[in-house]
């Protein structure tokens, strides 16, 4: 007894949906770079799909010419068949109430060539640069391989992975200190400044001019005083060398500019690109939500050839199944597609609402949201939204932010309104921003005047979103 035998129609009904709900799922969550990767996939692997270019007219609604009730009686013509073309039926429905709302076809080439210019390209590595260089100057043969050893050893950072010693010691040829010492020279007079350097102190004075008039004072700094810079002990470095504030000021304004990792220009993986996917924009007062996304996607339809296929014009009983799949993958796709537009669509307009103070005011008014705010609003379940707002970016008058932004925690504030992170964090900076710099906030301090605007926030939180923030503590923020 075969299984299928035993199963009620309906438990058939639901594995055979089990597919396309994983299919719809996938999809969903998608970002549109990848969700264009998968579609230009699906056009290789299923021979039914093909690309709508400008002027195709093969995608629109099927005639009753194309699926005529007399078909050819010698061929199958049971449920299965009958059901693969009100499938066809219903995907010209729905393509042609597509190609009513979309009257604006791209160029097939111009799409193809945006796509190409959108590509993140494979950056050139730090190595690459600095061989690169090596090979136009006039180095001599035993040097050059040293030369060679040490840029192989160099991270990527910009410093020296080890110590030299170590690296003449790996060579396959014996090489003396002396003459290593020299091809590290060479190697760090390369670009970008400060390559190839043993240490911090090292890899800022290898950034120094030498020509300049406050070169040895800059110097002194980096190789002495380097920790009293960093804790702004100005007045103590100019009594200690005799120079006046100003000028130590100066100076170690200049020693800030310097990169503490000139090697970090340079990445060996690719740059994300990001693509919104959703933009708001105000049009007479009132925000306006436009899915921008879809202009980089493949628009595809079932080819009217398969179609052909399914109507018995001799082809195999074995043929017309194995189209009768594709054809449902093709379906269960393009359906898929069109039910994360409506998604995301439904999901945006409702951040949209929910947030219109912030797209008026900016971060200080971004209110704590949930998404199960959302999900109810919507009416869907809340796992649905968080599918489809991941990854995913929108497009707003105050900039482009990753549509999680939205959703954000908060607490009550003293007039009973809930306020967010976000905005706590905001207020964080202004305060420090504008503090006396000679006698910088302390955490508790902070704490309290942003208690006194209304926000009961404790002094360890202020000290997690600091240090989240990336800003130093109030001791080494002090400028003397």
């Amino acid at each position: 007894m075969r299984v299928e035998t035993i199963l009620s129609p309906q438990l058939r009904q639901q594995m055979k949906l089990a597919p396309q709900v994983i299919q719809s799922i996938e999809i969903l969550q998608l970002p549109i770079l990848a969700l264009v990767e998968h579609v230009q996939q699906e056009l290789m692997d299923n021979p039914v799909l093909e690309e709508m270019v400008e002027g195709d007219k093969d995608g629109q609604k099927a005639t009753d010419d194309e699926f005529p009730d007399n078909v050819n009686k010698e061929e199958p013509q049971d449920d299965e068949f009958r059901k693969l073309r009100e499938i066809a039926d219903d995907w010209g429905d729905y393509f042609s109430q597509t190609a009513i709302r979309r009257n604006d076809f791209i160029d097939e080439r111009d799409r193809k060539q945006e796509a190409l210019e959108n590509t993140a390209t494979k950056s050139i590595s730090l190595q690459d640069y600095l061989l690169g260089q090596l090979s136009v100057m006039e180095v001599e043969g035993s040097l050059l391989e040293i030369c060679k050893n040490i840029i192989y050893n160099i991270d990527d950072n910009g410093y020296l992975g080890h110590p030299l010693e170590e690296i003449v010691k790996s060579m396959e040829k014996p090489v003396g200190m002396e003459q290593a010492t020299e091809a590290l020279k060479i190697v760090q007079g390369l670009e970008p400044r400060g390559v190839g350097a043993r240490n911090l102190k090292e890899c800022l004075i290898l950034q120094l001019d030498q020509r300049a008039s406050d070169y040895h004072i800059a110097n002194e700094l980096i190789s002495n005083y380097l920790e009293d810079v960093e804790m702004k002990k100005y007045k103590l470095i100019a009594k200690k060398l005799g120079f006046k504030l100003e000028v130590i000021k100066k100076i170690t304004d200049f020693i800030k500019t310097l990169n503490p990792k000139p090697g970090s220009i340079f990445s060996n993986e690719q740059i994300p690109y990001v693509v919104p996917e959703v933009m708001v924009e105000c049009v007479d007062g009132k925000y306006e939500v436009t899915l921008v996304g879809d202009n980089n996607l493949p628009r595809i339809y079932i080819s009217s050839f398969y179609k052909d296929v399914l109507n018995g014009r001799g082809y195999d009983l074995q043929t017309r199944r194995y189209i009768r799949k594709k054809i449902e993958s093709a379906k269960w796709l393009i359906d898929a597609i069109e039910q994360r537009k409506s998604t995301l669509y439904k999901v945006a307009v409702r951040i949209v609402e929910m947030q219109e103070k912030f797209l008026e005011e900016g971060t200080l008014a971004l209110r704590t949201l949930k998404m199960q705010d959302v999900a109810d609003a919507v009416g869907i379940h809340v796992s649905t939204v968080s599918r489809a707002i991941a990854r995913k970016y929108i497009q707003t008058p105050k900039g482009i932010f990753e549509m999680k932004f939205f959703f954000t925690g908060g607490f009550k504030n003293a007039d009973g309104n809930m306020e967010s992170w976000a905005a706590t964090r905001q207020k964080l900076a202004k305060i420090i921003t504008e503090e006396n710099k000679s006698n910088p906030l302390s955490d508790e301090e902070i704490a309290a005047k942003l208690r006194e605007m209304g926000g009961d926030i404790a002094r360890r939180t202020v000290t997690k979103y600091r240090r989240s923030m990336k800003i130093p503590s109030s001791r080494r923020r002090k400028e003397c």
